[in-house]
């Protein structure tokens, strides 16, 4: 009996490590099993974050597929908008070319100046009254002294904003005596130089009647064109239509 006790004697000292030895590792387990809970919360909001960024990524590809479609429309439809701008622009150009043509063919012939009179015209020293002096000539019945005036006018104020209205103005002094082509100088620098005058849209027209009357159908029907496409909601393009209708000009030219 005393070596059965003296063999299973344990010491209490050893009894109390042993103990904290498993105290320890009873808060370490509980510690584990709480920074498990931690993960698997984590581990299921990474799941929940997953397939948000899933279905994201499935609408993403949705909506990049119908973007493309309908990029894939636009570009179809500016590429057919393109051509047709081309086209026009090709019109306009070859409008231009055909007048400017026309015009370097038969150059404008410069006013000779008449010989001073005993009672010399008094002309004004401002540019719109020296214009309203013109117009008054003309409409009197002096197309040539108009004339004059005109020319006086665009070499004294070359840069005056009167100056497009001074080119049409002298344009149909030609137009009037049945010179079309020196007309025809006249309206192209409209045309050209000072298309945001207000009688822009008549000089096309002019033009179209012109070209009409110098027997060059192609070049009027493309003048007219012209008018339409750059001020479509002008009278002078509703008059451009009735001549593509075939209605003849209010006023004939002779040459």
């Amino acid at each position: 009996l005393l070596f059965t006790m003296s063999a299973c004697f344990f010491p209490a000292d050893r009894g109390r490590v042993l103990e904290g030895r498993v105290d320890s590792l009873t808060d370490e387990n509980k510690k584990l099993r709480e920074k498990l809970h931690e993960s698997e919360d984590r581990l299921a909001k990474a799941k929940d974050d997953l397939s948000e960024t899933t279905d994201m990524a499935k609408q993403a590809a949705r909506t990049g597929a119908e973007l493309n479609v309908k990029l894939d429309s636009a570009l179809q439809e500016i590429a057919s908008l393109r051509g047709q701008v081309e086209s026009s622009n090709f019109k306009g150009s070859e409008f231009e070319a055909k007048l400017m043509a026309l015009v370097n063919s038969n150059p404008k012939i410069e006013e000779k100046p008449e010989a001073p009179k005993k009672e010399e015209l008094k002309r004004p020293d401002n540019p719109k009254e020296y214009l309203q002096l013109a117009a008054d000539k003309v409409k009197d019945g002096d197309l040539e002294l108009g004339r004059r005036l005109y020319n006086e006018y665009m070499k004294k104020w070359p840069r005056d904003e009167g100056m497009g209205e001074a080119h049409f103005s002298m344009g149909e002094t030609y137009f009037t005596d049945g010179k079309c082509r020196e007309a025809l100088f006249e309206y192209s620098k409209v045309i050209q130089d000072f298309s945001k005058t207000k009688s822009a849209p008549a000089a096309y027209l002019r033009s179209g009647d012109c070209f009409k009357d110098l027997k060059m159908a192609n070049e009027s029907k493309l003048a007219f064109e012209e008018l339409i496409k750059q001020f479509p909601k002008s009278e002078a393009a509703k008059t451009a239509k009735t001549r593509l209708a075939g209605k003849a000009p209010e006023k004939k030219g002779t040459k």
